[in-house]
């Protein structure tokens, strides 16, 4: 083999390994130019989106924002640690919570059935007129009252009391006032031998007895 077909084969191989590259290239230059006019294109809108805040922009209020960025990276860090800590915290409550939330509204649901909610609602409404009609000072001044009432309705809730409550609001239920008559000396005689009339009779001095107690 001479020189000149040796030179010949360099070259054949030469062009073997440069034809790939040559390939490359070619794509390159069709993306450039497939990618000239959107650059363009994106540079243009971005200058005319600046152009807005041209005036509010200075350079170094850019420097002053990486300055206290840079001041604040612990920061960063630490709220990044927290933040995970959130996550971790809400992965851990979301089984709880999936369980728990159809129960709460169910029982939510149960209350407004019930009126609950509308009861609340008529509260507030009184106790909105109960603030218009009186002052603080007049609650002030009610304060002592309010605590004797309590101390009676500690003793009505005695279950004696609350029995002869409930008897004697019974009481206008047995009355038949249209039935009643004129009555003298004779007929309170008379009236004295029914059972009935002795037995209220005998409440009724009991009653008298009691109420002497007043006069202390």
């Amino acid at each position: 083999m001479n020189n000149e077909e040796l030179i010949l084969q360099r070259l054949d191989r030469l062009e073997a390994a440069v034809a790939p590259l040559s390939e490359t290239f070619k794509s390159m230059m069709e993306l450039k130019d497939d990618l000239t006019p959107l650059i363009n294109r994106g540079f243009k809108v971005l200058i005319e989106e600046l152009q807005d805040v041209e005036t509010a922009f200075q350079l170094e209020d850019l420097f002053r924002l990486i300055k206290q960025g840079l001041r604040s990276v612990r920061n960063f860090a630490w709220s990044l640690e927290q933040l995970e800590s959130l996550i971790d915290l809400i992965k851990t409550v979301e089984p709880l919570l999936k369980s728990t939330v159809p129960q709460l509204i169910h029982y939510l649901d149960d209350m407004e059935q019930n009126g609950v909610f509308r009861t609340y609602g008529a509260m507030l409404s009184v106790r909105a007129k109960v603030a218009k009609q009186y002052t603080p000072e007049d609650f002030e001044l009610m304060s002592d009252a309010f605590t004797s009432l309590l101390g009676l309705l500690k003793k009505l809730a005695n279950p004696e009391v609350q029995t002869l409550l409930q008897r004697m609001v019974e009481i206008p239920e047995c009355l038949d006032l249209g039935s009643c008559q004129s009555v003298g000396p004779v007929g309170l005689v008379k009236a004295a031998y029914s059972d009935d009339v002795k037995q209220g009779l005998g409440v009724l001095i009991e009653m008298t007895k009691a109420l002497g107690k007043l006069k202390g």
